[in-house]
């Protein structure tokens, strides 16, 4: 099932499959996710993930670092956002399909340009986001 978060780049979003309810919790979770994030709202962004979350970062490489369970992943977003005030996650697409998602993204850390290109793997479980492997290009 494909949709599209274009709306929020200035064009339109593909809607859910009708009558796939999974489906449309996954792309409902990632857009809190996405929401939270871009608030910087680390409680927000926990609030959406289980207690059980994997989140790997895109650093160091090659594979990046692994952070599992809640209070890991938490302590790595209070980091983050502390370190990284002008943080900003543009979503380019949306792709979800029962608890899969995969989004397609631009991540700005500055109003200067400062900006990667990446790919999220997500998997969502009962409503929220159990796992989140973070791709970048480069």
């Amino acid at each position: 099932m494909a949709s599209s978060d274009r709306a929020a780049a200035g064009g339109p979003a593909a809607p859910a499959r009708a009558g796939d309810p999974v489906t449309a919790a996954t792309e409902a979770a990632v857009h809190r996710f996405n929401d939270a994030f871009n608030r910087h709202d680390v409680d927000g962004v926990m609030a959406v993930m289980t207690a059980d979350c994997v989140f790997e970062n895109t650093q160091p490489p090659p594979d990046g670092e692994r952070f599992v369970g809640a209070a890991a992943v938490r302590g790595f977003w209070k980091r983050f956002f502390e370190s990284t005030p002008g943080a900003r996650f543009e979503t380019e697409e949306i792709f979800a399909t029962g608890e899969r998602a995969l989004v397609r993204w631009v991540f700005h850390w500055d109003d200067s340009g400062g900006h990667v290109r990446g790919v999220d793997v997500m998997r969502v479980r009962d409503g929220k986001v159990a796992e989140k492997l973070s791709y970048v290009k480069g």
